[in-house]
């Protein structure tokens, strides 16, 4: 595939069977470097398969073109119970010197705001702070592309929006290239520079995200911001 020096997604014609039924019918998909892009769509629409495939989880057809570095946040956190959250920093860096990789756990649980939390246990941690130890592990071995499958949805509603905006942060200071699957029109607007909609096995709509950055949680509010989000809702709905 051609073109790609400045891309760090591109997708042409993406298919996607699973147990004899078609999921994905020919997805064509380009994120650029440093682009933060959510995936929106109703439930069963496949946003999660889309994910998995460029993940190369599960089998596929079509021209696809990721990065072999990339980090992958889940939903129900995806960290090690036995491992500290130290350790599951870690646990990508077998292959750096010891010097260099403690610099970068360190690094990384400051980042996360979990420097005091380092030899604590998952299971000592709430569900935003594990979610915070997920993306440090991802984050630490510096991967060009972090795909994110709905990592705020079962968090409750005060949590998950201060994880937005500490998301917000840590990206605005990694400029990572970030491609992030949610149910939720608002947070997927809030977080992003583009959002694409999954309909029918298809990207049916694009929208931008227009508005300037740093944000905060009283975007939410503006005039602006409802109407953006009231379209993306119609095209969902009526496709």
């Amino acid at each position: 595939m051609n073109n790609t020096k400045h891309k760090q997604i591109q997708v042409h014609g993406l298919q996607v069977c699973l147990d004899g039924k078609a999921i994905l019918h020919g997805v064509d998909l380009t994120l650029k470097r440093g682009e933060f892009v959510s995936l929106v769509g109703q439930s069963g629409s496949g946003k999660s398969t889309l994910l998995h495939a460029l993940a190369g989880f599960i089998e596929k057809e079509g021209e696809v073109w990721v990065p072999k570095d990339l980090g992958i946040v889940f939903q129900n956190y995806a960290v090690f119970p036995w491992l500290t959250v130290r350790g599951n920093i870690a646990f990508g860096l077998h292959k750096i010197n010891r010097h260099e990789r403690e610099a970068i756990i360190t690094n990384h649980l400051e980042l996360v705001g979990l420097a005091e939390q380092a030899h604590k246990y998952p299971a000592q941690l709430s569900g935003g702070q594990n979610q915070r130890v997920a993306l440090a592990r991802a984050l630490a071995p510096n991967p060009e592309l972090i795909l994110m499958d709905e990592p705020f949805g079962a968090l409750d509603m005060y949590t998950r929006e201060k994880m937005q905006t500490w998301l917000l942060d840590v990206w605005e200071q990694n400029q990572k290239t970030v491609l992030f699957v949610t149910h939720n029109i608002e947070e997927a607007l809030f977080l992003s520079d583009r959002v694409l909609i999954l309909g029918g096995g298809l990207i049916i709509g694009e929208f931008a995200s227009p508005f300037a950055r740093p944000r905060t949680e009283a975007l939410k509010f503006t005039p602006p911001f409802i109407e953006l989000k009231r379209q993306v809702l119609e095209l969902i709905q009526y496709g």
